[in-house]
C-alpha cells in the first residue's frame, strides 16, 4: 500500500467522522426564523429599548382582526361570539371587541382595589360637598345609557370610581366607532376585534397557535352557511408569515439551485460519477456550516440555511477546476498541487468577504458570514484531500475542453468593447451621483419582508381600532420597581394637559394600572374615617331622591380600603393587566424603565417643545418611534459600509500579495470597480432601493470577482492549459450565478439584495474581466472562484 493511499484512507476516513460528529450537532440544533436577529444589536440604552419593543413590546404580542363580508348585525353577533370563545384560552391574554363585559379577573381587580387605583381620590371627594357633587352626577348619568351598569355599582360606588377606572384601563373612550356595543369600522363593514397573545412576540409557535386558534374560534362561530370572512393582521401575523416566506423560500432555492447546478455539470461532464463528487464539497460544508452556527449561537436562523444554496454555487467551483484541469496522463493529484495556492487565494479572498459579516451588529448576518467561512473551508478541504482518493487513477476530463476554443475566442475579442465599458461605467457613476443619497434607502422599513398590500390592511384596522403604533413613546425610569412607577405618575398632569389642548389624543402608562406606594398610602390617607364619612354622606343626600341606607356597601368598602395592604406587581397575578403592566415597566441593565405610548400626537414639533419646557418631564425622553429606528437604521447602514471599505481594501491587500506588482493590481482592480459601479446603476434602474443588505452583496462581488481578475492576469504554461482554464472558471461562474441568482426570487430583503447583487456583479466581473484583460494569449495558474 503506497503513502498516497494511506493518506487517502485516513482522509476519507475523517471526513466520514467528521460527518457523522456535524449530524449529530445539526439534529441537536433548533431552527428559528425570529426576524429580530436582523435588527441591529444597539450601542445605546435607549436604542436597545426601541428594539426591545420590536421585538417583544405591547405591540408586538398584537393582533388585530376584522370580520366582514356580512350584515353588520350579523358581525357585531359574530364578534361577540369569537370574543366568548377566545377569552379565557391560556393562549390569549386579552381580547376586546367593545364590550362592556365584566373581563373577569380585570374586573374583580379594579373593583377591588379602586380607591387605591382611582387618581381623583382625594379628601376633597369625600367630603359632604364632594360627595353631593357626585351623587347629583350620578343621576345624570342614571339617565344615560352608561345608567344600568352604574346602576349595579351606585350603592358601594356612589363616586363611580369604577367607570373611571373601567373606561380608562378597559376601554377607551377615542376608541373605534360603536354599533350595538361592539366596535365597528366607520363605514360599517367590519366588525373589529383585538387580540393580545400571551407568548412574546418572537415565539412564532406559540403565536402559530394563537393564530390557529382565532381562525378555529371563527369557523366554529360562523356556522357552515356564513358568508363572512376572517381577516387578521399585526406583528404576529407578519412574524408567522414571515417563516413560512422564509422556509419556501429556503426549500425552492434550494432544489432549483441544486437542479440547475446538477443540470449543467451532467451537460459539461456527461458523468453521474462527477456529478455527484462535484456536489460533495457543497454538501460537506453546508452540513459543516449549520453545526458551526449551531455550536456558536445555539440556534440557526431559516434564513441561513436559504442561503445555503450560495455555498453550493461557490464551493462546487472546487471541484470543477480541479475536473476541468485534469487532463489526461496527468493524475488528479499532481493537478491539486499545481492549482493549490491558487485555490488557497481564492478560498481567502471569498473569506475576507464574507468575514466582515462576522463584526456586524446584526447577528443574523454573522451567523450567514460563519456558515459561509465555515461552508468554504470545509469544501475546499474536501476537494484538497477527499476527492482524489475517490477518483479513478487515470481521471480526466474531455468534454469541457470542447467548449474551450469558443470560450477563448470570445475572451479574446472581449478587449474590442474597453471603450464601451468605459462609457458605460461613466454613465452609471453620473446616474448614482444624480440619484445621489436616494439610492440608499434610510428607513429600518426597508428590511421588512412584508408585503406592500398587508401593510396597507394593517394601517387602515390601526386606524379603525385606534391600536397602538409604532408612534412616539415618553420613557423615564429610576433604579427601583416602585421609583419607576413614581417617576410615570409626576408625567400624568402634563400628558392630561396635553390631552385637553389636543396635542394627544391620550396616553398609557405602567403606573394607571398599578400606582406607586406612595400614592396608594395618600389615596389611603385620603379617605376618612367611618364616622366623618357617614357624616358627610348623612348631609350630601338632603334632598336627593335615594334611599336611607342605599350606601351601606359603600362605607363598608371605604373602611375596607383604609386598611388593605398596598398593591404590588404580584397582585396583578391572573389578570390580562399583569401582561400590559409588564409590556411598559421593564428592566434595563441596573434599573427600571417606564413607557408612556402617546397617541394621536397631533404636531410632534410642538408636542417636544412644550415636554422640554415642563419641569415635571424633566429626566423623560420623548421617543419618536419611527424616527429612532430610521437613525438606528442609518447608524448601522454607516456600521456596514465601513465593514465592506475594510473588507474591500484586506482583499485588495491580497490581490497585491499575489500579483506582486502594482500594473497587475491595478488591472485586476479595475473590472472589479466597474461591476459595482455597473451594478449598483442596474439595481437602482431595477426599482431597487439599496439596503444593507445589498451593501454586503457589493463586498462579495469584491471578494468573488477578484478570481476573475487573477484568471486574466496570471500567464498560463500553455495554450491548452490557459483554454481549460478558462473553461473551468466559466463553468463556475456559471454555477455562482445560479446559486445567488435563485435567491433574487426570495420575498425576504436579505435573501434578496444579496442574491440579486451578486448575480448580477458576480457575472459582470467575468466580463469585464475578460474586456479589460492584458494578458490573452499567455501562459500560471488562476484561481477558480472561490
Amino acid at each position: 500500500m503506497t503513502a498516497a493511499v494511506r493518506r487517502g484512507g485516513w482522509a476519507i476516513a475523517l471526513w466520514l467522522a467528521g460527518l457523522i460528529a456535524c449530524g449529530l450537532l445539526v439534529a441537536r440544533t433548533p431552527v428559528t426564523a425570529d426576524l429580530s436577529a436582523f435588527l441591529p444589536r444597539s450601542p445605546s440604552a435607549t436604542q436597545q429599548l426601541l428594539v426591545d419593543q420590536l421585538r417583544d413590546g405591547v405591540v408586538s404580542r398584537l393582533i388585530l382582526v376584522a370580520i366582514e363580508g356580512d350584515e353588520p348585525d350579523r358581525l357585531t353577533d359574530l364578534s361577540r361570539a369569537l370574543a366568548a370563545r377566545l377569552r379565557g384560552n391560556p393562549l390569549v391574554a386579552a381580547v376586546e371587541n367593545g364590550e362592556r363585559t365584566a373581563h373577569g379577573a380585570d374586573g374583580a381587580y379594579l373593583w377591588s382595589n379602586r380607591y387605591l387605583l382611582s387618581p381623583a381620590v382625594t379628601p376633597d371627594r369625600f367630603t359632604a360637598e364632594g360627595l353631593r357633587e357626585a351623587l347629583q352626577n350620578d343621576l345624570r348619568l342614571l339617565q344615560s345609557p352608561a345608567g344600568m351598569a352604574l346602576k349595579q355599582a351606585l350603592p358601594a360606588d356612589p363616586t363611580a370610581e369604577i367607570l373611571r377606572l373601567t373606561d380608562r384601563m378597559l376601554g377607551d373612550a377615542t376608541g373605534p366607532a360603536s354599533r350595538n356595543g361592539v366596535w365597528m369600522s366607520a363605514d360599517g363593514s367590519r366588525a373589529l376585534l383585538l387580540v393580545q397573545t400571551t407568548a412574546p412576540g418572537f415565539d412564532m409557535d406559540a403565536q402559530q397557535q394563537t393564530l390557529d386558534l382565532v381562525r378555529g374560534a371563527f369557523d366554529e362561530a360562523r356556522a357552515a352557511t356564513g358568508s363572512a370572512q376572517l381577516v387578521m393582521t399585526g406583528p404576529a401575523v407578519f412574524s408567522v408569515q414571515t417563516r413560512d416566506r422564509i422556509e419556501a423560500d429556503a426549500r425552492r432555492s434550494s432544489i432549483i439551485a441544486t437542479v440547475l447546478v446538477a443540470g449543467v455539470l451532467l451537460l459539461v461532464y456527461r458523468s453521474l460519477r462527477a456529478l455527484v463528487l462535484s456536489l460533495l464539497p457543497a454538501a460537506t460544508g453546508a452540513l459543516a456550516g449549520v453545526a458551526a452556527v449551531g455550536l456558536s449561537f445555539g440556534t440557526v436562523h431559516g434564513i441561513t440555511l436559504g442561503f445555503g444554496v450560495t455555498l453550493l454555487g461557490e464551493s462546487v467551483d472546487y471541484a470543477i477546476y480541479l475536473f476541468t484541469q485534469t487532463q489526461p496522463g496527468s493524475p488528479a493529484r499532481r493537478t491539486l498541487l499545481r492549482i493549490w495556492p491558487t485555490l488557497l487565494l481564492g478560498v481567502a479572498t471569498s473569506v475576507v468577504g464574507f468575514g466582515t459579516m462576522l463584526f456586524s451588529s446584526f447577528s443574523g448576518l454573522a451567523q450567514l458570514g460563519l456558515f459561509s467561512i465555515t461552508g468554504l473551508v470545509v469544501a475546499l478541504a474536501v476537494t484538497r484531500w477527499v476527492l482524489p482518493s475517490l477518483l479513478p487513477q487515470d481521471y480526466s476530463t474531455e468534454r469541457p475542453a470542447r467548449l474551450a476554443p469558443l470560450l477563448t475566442t470570445l475572451t479574446s475579442a472581449a478587449p474590442a468593447l474597453r471603450l464601451p465599458l468605459v462609457a458605460v461605467t461613466l454613465l452609471s457613476l453620473a446616474w448614482l451621483a444624480y440619484q445621489g443619497a436616494t439610492v440608499w434607502s434610510a428607513e429600518l422599513s426597508s428590511l421588512s419582508p412584508v408585503a406592500e398590500a398587508d401593510q396597507r390592511l394593517d394601517e387602515a384596522l390601526r386606524r379603525d381600532l385606534g391600536a397602538p403604533d409604532a408612534g412616539h413613546l415618553l420613557v423615564t425610569g429610576a433604579p427601583t420597581v416602585d421609583g419607576a412607577l413614581a417617576a410615570a405618575e409626576r408625567l400624568s398632569a402634563s400628558l392630561e394637559a396635553l390631552a385637553r389642548d389636543h396635542l394627544i389624543a391620550g396616553y398609557d402608562s405602567p403606573a394607571l394600572v398599578l400606582p406607586s406606594q406612595e400614592a396608594q398610602r395618600a389615596r389611603q390617607a385620603a379617605l376618612p374615617s367611618p364616622d366623618q364619612l357617614r357624616t358627610a354622606l348623612t348631609k350630601a343626600l338632603q334632598d336627593l331622591p335615594f334611599r336611607a341606607g342605599a350606601f351601606a356597601p359603600f362605607l363598608t368598602d371605604i373602611e375596607n380600603a383604609r386598611s388593605q395592604p398596598l398593591l404590588t406587581p404580584a397582585s396583578l397575578d391572573g389578570t390580562s393587566l399583569k401582561l400590559k403592566f409588564d409590556s411598559l415597566l421593564v428592566r434595563t441593565g441596573t434599573g427600571w424603565t417606564a413607557m408612556l405610548p402617546l397617541r394621536g400626537v397631533a404636531d410632534p414639533q410642538a408636542l417636544s417643545i412644550r415636554l422640554a419646557g415642563d419641569p415635571a418631564a424633566k429626566g423623560a425622553i420623548l421617543l419618536n418611534l419611527k424616527e429612532e429606528s430610521d437613525s438606528l437604521y442609518r447608524t448601522y447602514r454607516q456600521e456596514a459600509l465601513t465593514l465592506a471599505v475594510l473588507g474591500a481594501i484586506a482583499i485588495t491587500m491580497l490581490l497585491a500579495a499575489a500579483l506582486r506588482s502594482v500594473r497587475s493590481l491595478v488591472a485586476a482592480v479595475m473590472p472589479l470597480a466597474a461591476a459595482v459601479v455597473i451594478t449598483m446603476a442596474l439595481l437602482t434602474v431595477l426599482g431597487q432601493t439599496l439596503s444593507i443588505f445589498h451593501l454586503v452583496g457589493l463586498l462579495l462581488v469584491v471578494g468573488v470577482g477578484s478570481n476573475y481578475s487573477l484568471l486574466f492576469e496570471r500567464p498560463e504554461p500553455s495554450a491548452a492549459l490557459r483554454e481549460r482554464t478558462v473553461a473551468s472558471v466559466a463553468i463556475a461562474n456559471l454555477c455562482t450565478v445560479i446559486g445567488f441568482g435563485t435567491l433574487a426570487f426570495s420575498g425576504i430583503p436579505v435573501l434578496h439584495g444579496i442574491g440579486m447583487t451578486v448575480a448580477i456583479g458576480a457575472f459582470l466581473s467575468l466580463a469585464f474581466a475578460a474586456v479589460l484583460s492584458r494578458r490573452h494569449p499567455a501562459a500560471a495558474e488562476v484561481p477558480c472562484h472561490g
